[in-house]
């Protein structure tokens, strides 16, 4: 429907980006600025947030959720403010825009929260590409991953979507051959675990235990060649998590969760990045989709997904 003469061109452009699994994390030792350089492998799986971004006449940034979310949005919180990874991506973006204007975020969420699968993230990736597109920045891929970098490290990924390996603090990421699929199971946590906490656990663990963590150079080969064959068997072995441990040490139900999926017929699984999202890996897809019908009747939240997928996209575009 085209705008009416005289009234305000308002505009909709919807995004959805997908939330990310860590296949391998290796964590290094606290640096002294604070932070840790890690050495993953990322896999984007068909789990997405979507943000609507809609031109509004009056300026500034506003941010909703969808009442179509998945998630019960009554039992978590979820600033809609500065506080807010995509009201951040928005304002970015109104910076180096010249023809930016007021802007109304709905955001669509299905990704846990606090759950280790980047779904801030994703909501950040998809708002940047959004106003990209609603303002007419112009702005190439490359371009929006830099801004992408300056919202936190799992935000340039979502962008990128795929398989890749991220190194430094996550966000030097180079993308991995994986076209072959494979299928994992999301168990989700009723609670949250923050990132900030797991590392810091992370590091007394070690502390307690006399462990000397090396910086972390590398990921293990196996690794991408499991991935790009979809070789569910030899990924099986070769899957690691340096977290897991901090994570299960914070909420040990996790412990129940991974050894209840695997009894249940999961091939392998781990925390997914910081947690408390427990991936866990199957055969195929018909074995993915039994293994969530079987946790489902234990009461627990599990979804079969499959990745890689690719990363942030518009899903429309339309005049209001």
């Amino acid at each position: 429907m085209n705008a009416l003469p005289g009234r305000f061109p308002a505009r909709t452009v919807r995004v959805k980006a997908p939330g990310k699994i860590n296949v391998s994390l290796n964590v290094g030792p606290l640096r002294d600025d604070g932070y840790h350089s890690v050495a993953s492998v990322y896999l984007a799986v068909s789990l997405y947030e979507e943000v609507a971004a809609t031109s509004t006449e009056s300026p500034g940034i506003t941010v909703s959720l969808s009442p179509e979310s998945s998630l019960d949005l009554d039992a978590v919180d979820i600033p809609l403010d500065a506080g807010n990874l995509a009201y951040r991506a928005a304002a970015i973006m109104a910076d180096v825009s010249e023809h930016a204007t007021g802007v109304h975020l709905e955001i669509t969420k299905r990704v846990p929260v606090a759950g280790g699968m980047g779904g801030g993230s994703a909501d950040a990736a998809a708002t940047l590409l959004a106003c990209d597109a609603l303002w007419n920045s112009g702005l190439s891929r490359e371009e929006l991953a830099h801004l992408a970098g300056e919202l936190g490290a799992d935000v340039p990924f979502s962008l990128l979507g795929g398989t890749a390996v991220g190194l430094g603090l996550g966000d030097q990421l180079s993308p991995a051959l994986a076209k072959a699929q494979t299928h994992w199971v999301l168990v989700a946590a009723d609670y949250g675990l923050a990132t900030p906490d797991v590392y810091r656990t992370l590091d007394r663990l070690r502390a307690d235990e006399g462990i000397v963590a090396a910086e972390p150079t590398g990921v293990d080969p196996g690794i991408l060649t499991a991935l790009r064959g979809g070789d569910a068997d030899a990924l099986s072995r070769v899957l690691i998590n340096d977290l897991q441990r901090a994570a299960i040490d914070l909420a040990p139900a996790l412990r129940d969760t991974l050894g209840l999926g695997e009894s249940h017929g999961a091939i392998a699984g781990l925390v997914s990045g910081s947690g408390p999202t427990v991936a866990l890996l199957a055969d195929d897809p018909l074995a993915a989709e039994a293994l969530a019908t079987d946790l489902r009747r234990y009461g627990h939240a599990a979804l079969a997904v499959h990745g890689p997928v690719p990363g942030a996209r518009i899903i429309s575009d339309t005049l209001l």
